[in-house]
């Protein structure tokens, strides 16, 4: 099976509508790594020497390859990311391959099947 990796990075705020765009374009699943820091072009504002960065997510998807495009359109739709400064950035990987995925594999063949 050819797998794709989609990783975005969001804010806390976004993390919940990115997955939730994810899902309905076929994602099976994500994985949330918390509370990450990110530097943009433009340092952020400092109070007294303590930076006021907002938390980001990274936000990882391990999808059926014929639908990592249409999932990570509807994560950069559903997290602004073209309209928005700073509001996120996603990328997919390439996955040559994947153990333990058994459990998802009816429903990532299904997926497939589907836009064949």
């Amino acid at each position: 099976m050819y797998m794709k990796l989609i990783v975005a990075l969001v804010p806390d705020e976004k993390t919940a509508a990115v997955i939730d765009a994810a899902r309905e374009a076929g994602a099976t699943g994500a994985t949330v790594i918390t509370s990450v820091r990110g530097e943009g072009l433009k340092p952020e504002k400092t109070f007294l020497g303590l930076e006021l960065t907002a938390m980001r997510d990274v936000v990882l998807f391990l999808v059926a390859e014929a639908k990592a495009r249409e999932i990570l359109e509807r994560i950069r739709d559903a997290g602004r990311f073209e309209t928005d400064p700073g509001a996120g950035v996603a990328f997919q990987i390439a996955i040559e391959d994947a153990v333990g995925m058994s459990t998802q594999l009816p429903a990532l063949m299904k997926e497939v099947e589907e836009e064949i």
